[in-house]
């Protein structure tokens, strides 16, 4: 594929991207309303591979390079999702959300200038750093809701990794692919077997009632995930990999307007303080 990635992010690239955190979060929210996060991620998952299968039939299947990248996200993305859902069971998605989400790009910006010696324009540089200073805050804030606990933290922060993994592993399989579009289709089709099988060899066949109940949650996430990740596979073929994942995580957000929206979790001063800083740091990286 031909080289288009700069050091800076195009404004059609950005918006898209910011569209994409949105969506993000929408699917997260729709996995932490529901009692049984686990069992909702394995709808969403098989869901989005469903709502794939088109567009796998158009595009084709990924060239034999990207499949070696395809592989190691998909076990990724099932540590990543056995974590998540983990972290929901024992926090708020007001604590979890930021953690994970915020840890991700300074981890993969360093992994990207460390590894892949990918440039990244200074003052894109300087907008991640804000970014996630802002991200920071927001996650360390105390509010009214429960304490985080040792288990809470450890997976959000696993998580986090996990992300910053699958993100890395992605943005090279998607360039190695010739094709984001077949790389992403191939990744959503087959990412939605796992974790269903997961999901049915711990809890056994009585979580297929309960999955009755969840079709719509599942049903509406894994369209919001499918949107919000293929997106970001293609971005980062046309953008540098750290700089879309932290715009991405521009996401938190709007997680947290939804968890004290909807979820009805406390907003404290220091999450809006920290709203301010990341909303600086999205500017800065727009300026680069």
């Amino acid at each position: 594929m031909e080289n288009l990635v700069t050091t800076g992010m195009s404004l059609p690239v950005f918006a898209m991207v910011l569209a994409a955190a949105c969506m993000h979060a929408g699917w997260n929210a729709a996995a932490k309303l529901n009692l049984e996060p686990i069992l909702t991620m394995a709808l969403i998952s098989a869901s989005a591979g469903l709502f794939a299968l088109p567009a796998l039939v158009w595009f084709g299947w990924p060239v034999p390079a990207a499949w070696p990248w395809l592989t190691g996200s998909i076990v990724l993305h099932l540590g990543y999702y056995v974590a998540l859902a983990e972290a929901y069971r024992h926090a708020d998605m007001g604590q979890v959300y930021p953690i994970a989400r915020g840890s991700a790009p300074l981890l993969t910006a360093l992994a990207s200038l460390a590894v892949l010696r990918e440039p990244v324009a200074p003052l894109a540089a300087a907008g991640i750093v804000v970014l996630c200073a802002g991200v920071a805050l927001m996650a360390l804030a105390k509010g009214g809701g429960k304490p985080l606990s040792r288990t809470g933290l450890g997976l959000a922060l696993l998580t986090g990794i996990l992300i910053s993994g699958y993100t890395l592993v992605d943005g090279l399989g998607a360039r190695a692919a010739d094709d984001p579009h077949a790389y992403a289709a191939a990744l959503f089709v087959i990412d939605a077997v796992p974790l269903p099988l997961y999901v049915l060899w711990t809890r056994g066949r009585g979580v297929l009632g309960l999955a009755r109940g969840l079709a719509w949650p599942g049903l509406g996430g894994g369209l919001l995930a499918l949107g919000s990740y293929w997106i970001a596979i293609w971005a980062m073929t046309v953008a540098p990999i750290a700089l879309v994942a932290a715009t991405r995580e521009t996401s938190v957000l709007f997680a947290t307007l939804i968890a004290v929206v909807l979820l009805k979790e406390p907003l404290v001063a220091a999450r809006a303080v920290a709203a301010v800083i990341i909303v600086a740091g999205i500017a800065t990286m727009r300026l680069a």
